[in-house]
């Protein structure tokens, strides 16, 4: 018998990371029908109150057998993610599967094709849980904004599981699988993960192909892991990572230098973090930082402030342009009335929730003649700005931290007003409008009402340094097992 840690023989297969269920699988420890039946097990158990999956998928017998066979012929040659179950954003086309978006305009399209990320995993063994709860069309910050109710977060379900990918984190979180996909439009995969105690990974833009995934703001969007290990991250990102044809702004390799995986430096934007955290989080955060053993040094990103009204009326601007394909007419639900007007107002009022009628009306005035100079070419400038402040402040340091989000989970309902929920994601949107790689890694947790709730610290680094991410997240998980 294969000598494993103690820990690792203590979990039940739904519990066990990526990594270590590949290793029991070409051990014969665990069968991958096994593990499919105790993640489908947990999903039916748990989601009933935690709604983090809008639909569990029926066992795929032919590729439960698929994968055993790929594991006893190949064993150690078999890709990681071989029989390996995993939890799928609902956003992202899978093959004969519903992919609404969370949103009633599209409660009943089924997918004709995989997006490439989904080709890529099946390429690799991998096992489809099912497709889990978001916002609609990806559009917030708590998995409020679902038309099919709110997602819990499974360390108190009084609260969120962050957004928008809050179905994957929580699945993740709550072992209902191994893993899971989200997508990260200004936070949407670290967000949820810093909120659940788990691993979340937006890529450099492009890194990933966004073919086959329902579009919110493009200039933005990116496919990212959710994990329980940053090592779980990294064999997901080498699974669906590369250059696409089918994506015309996915990127070669070789378009940035290569970076290397050393760290000497940390940047703190302390001028940044001044306002609108709380005390223990930032507390918190210093003392993690300063247990890492870096150099730590304060870096001024002025642009850094005004870097969410920017990403907002930019990413208002997208939501508009990408969801008038969504007219009643050639796409989504399309409600009859008495003249062609009708048609659209009755499609797209029922079709869209109140977030999305609300992004889709300010980005069509964002665009408007006389208005276009004044926000949207000015918000453009302001990202710009903030990309070559990045670029400089990476000139001295090796990777830049924050706490992920300034509070723990928040209550269901807390943020109502939508201003406070936009505030929320000040640390996690620079990544999205300078097209860096970040990560969330759990920091442990802070107490709110008597129950702890767990807490993410953020990095960030030049564009394709992914290395420097899984080398700072493993430091910091290193620190929370010692």
């Amino acid at each position: 018998m294969t000598d494993f840690p103690e820990k690792t023989r203590n979990l039940r297969p739904n519990e066990l990371t990526i990594a270590e269920a590949a290793r029991l699988l070409r051990a014969r420890e665990v069968t991958v029908r096994e593990l499919w039946d105790a993640c489908a097990a947990a999903a039916q158990e748990k989601n009933p109150l935690l709604h983090a999956f809008l639909e569990i998928f029926d066992a795929d017998e032919a590729a439960i057998a698929a994968a055993q066979r790929r594991i006893d012929t190949e064993g150690a040659d078999a890709p990681l993610l071989c029989g390996i179950p995993l939890a799928v954003k609902d956003n992202i086309l899978i093959d004969g599967k519903i992919a609404s978006a969370a949103s009633r305009m599209l409660e009943n399209y089924r997918a004709t094709y995989d997006a490439t990320v989904i080709r890529k995993l099946r390429q690799a063994g991998a096992l489809f849980v099912g497709r889990t709860n978001m916002d609609e069309f990806a559009l917030g910050g708590s998995t409020e904004h679902s038309a099919f109710g709110v997602t819990k977060n499974p360390h108190d379900v009084t609260r969120v599981a962050g957004g928008t990918s809050g179905g994957s984190a929580a699945a993740v979180s709550a072992h209902m699988a191994i893993a899971g996909l989200g997508t990260d439009t200004g936070g949407s995969v670290r967000n949820p993960a810093s909120f659940c105690g788990v691993v979340g990974l937006k890529p450099t833009y492009g890194a990933v192909s966004r073919s086959g995934v329902i579009a919110a703001a493009s200039s933005f969007d990116q496919v990212g892991p959710i994990a329980k290990s940053v090592a779980d991250a990294r064999i997901l990102l080498d699974a669906i990572r590369g250059r696409d044809p089918m994506d015309s702004t996915s990127i070669p390799d070789e378009l940035y230098p290569r970076r290397s995986e050393g760290i000497k430096t940390v940047g703190i934007p302390a001028r940044f973090l001044a306002e609108g955290i709380d005390a223990d989080m930032l507390e918190r955060f210093r003392t993690t930082i300063q247990s890492l053993g870096y150099a730590v040094k304060d870096i001024d990103i002025p642009s850094a402030k005004p870097a969410l009204a920017a990403y907002y009326i930019i990413n208002f601007a997208e939501v508009s342009a990408n969801l008038a394909r969504f007219d009643g007419i050639r796409y989504g639900r399309s409600v009859r009335g008495e003249t062609l007007l009708d048609d659209y107002l009755r499609s797209r009022t029922e079709g869209f929730g109140r977030e999305t009628k609300r992004r889709i009306v300010l980005g069509t005035f964002v665009l408007s003649s006389g208005y276009i100079d004044a926000y949207y070419r000015k918000a453009h400038a302001a990202r710009a700005a903030l990309r070559r402040e990045y670029e400089q402040a990476f000139e001295s340091v090796d990777i830049i931290a924050t706490p992920t989000m300034p509070t723990p989970a928040f209550t269901i309902g807390a943020k109502a007003d939508p201003l406070s929920l936009y505030l929320e994601d000040v640390f996690t949107v620079t990544a999205n409008l300078t097209g860096m790689p970040a990560i969330s890694v759990p920091m442990g947790t802070l107490p709110r009402e008597g129950k702890p709730l767990p807490i993410g610290i953020h990095f960030t680094v030049p564009h394709q340094a992914e290395e420097r991410l899984f080398t700072a997240g493993a430091a910091v998980e290193k620190l929370r097992t010692a």
